[in-house]
């Protein structure tokens, strides 16, 4: 299997094509496709904050389930816009407000043709994918050996949002145990979520979220061969958005 990783887009369509043209993709028909049959993967959050966030979700739709020649498994903000396409009550807040601006910008019949697609995208993901077998995982802020290949809700949550402790920091973001510090399997995992400024390896376990939408890269793993390639990110810098783990 060969697949190329991508790490959290959030809307940088630029940057998107920029980093998957670098790589041997060749754009045809509005979606890149790799003239010797790599696929795409894609660890969620391809929504919130950038500016072309439904146009990245319609990329990914087609690829995924028109095209059948990616992979892509949901993040949070992925989460939070499906709900509110469900017409559930969610806060427009997070970088979901700019998303939601983009869609309130559409006519009608676009309204509706981004809001089916997204849902059925979402709907036919997984909450992590195991591919290659059983050699390699993507889920989207990570996920405990001992919770692979299980979907309850506990799981949901650790792969959606980390391995939370239900505490808070004094700005309001959520207390994270650092679960890839502890992990001992045999297992690649490769993950975002959580935006560093280089990709961080550490115990077979890959963050790839090198902040694309706070002005730092975008970062793409090509597996097997694991060689990380990145693009910098044409999005103002925002320093305290990355995290420190020294």
């Amino acid at each position: 299997m060969k697949i190329d990783i991508i790490g959290d887009i959030h809307g940088c369509l630029p940057e998107f094509e920029q980093l998957t043209t670098k790589i041997g993709y060749q754009w045809k028909n509005g979606i890149p496709i790799h003239p010797d049959n790599r696929v795409l993967g894609f660890v969620g959050d391809l929504t919130d904050r950038g500016p072309a966030s439904l146009k990245v979700a319609e990329i990914v739709w087609r690829l995924v389930i028109e095209q059948k020649r990616a992979f892509y498994t949901p993040g949070n903000h992925c989460n939070k816009l499906y709900r509110y396409f469900l017409g559930r009550k969610v806060q427009e807040t997070h970088g979901l407000e700019t998303t939601v601006a983009e869609y309130k910008s559409l006519n009608k019949s676009d309204q509706q043709s981004i809001r089916k697609k997204f849902i059925e995208l979402y709907e036919n993901s997984p909450l992590h994918l195991v591919l290659d077998k059983n050699r390699l995982v993507i889920a989207h802020a990570g996920i405990r050996e001992d919770y692979i290949g299980q979907t309850n809700a506990k799981v949901k949550t650790f792969v959606l949002y980390g391995d939370i402790t239900g505490e808070k920091h004094p700005d309001g973001s959520p207390i994270r145990r650092d679960w890839a510090k502890k992990y001992r399997g045999e297992k690649i995992i490769v993950y975002g979520h959580t935006p560093v400024k280089e990709p961080r390896i550490i115990n077979n376990t890959y963050n790839i979220d090198t902040g694309a939408v706070f002005g730092g890269k975008l970062t793409v793993l090509r597996y097997p061969e694991m060689e990380l390639v990145s693009v910098s990110s044409t999005m103002p810098y925002v320093e305290e958005k990355f995290k420190d783990f020294t």
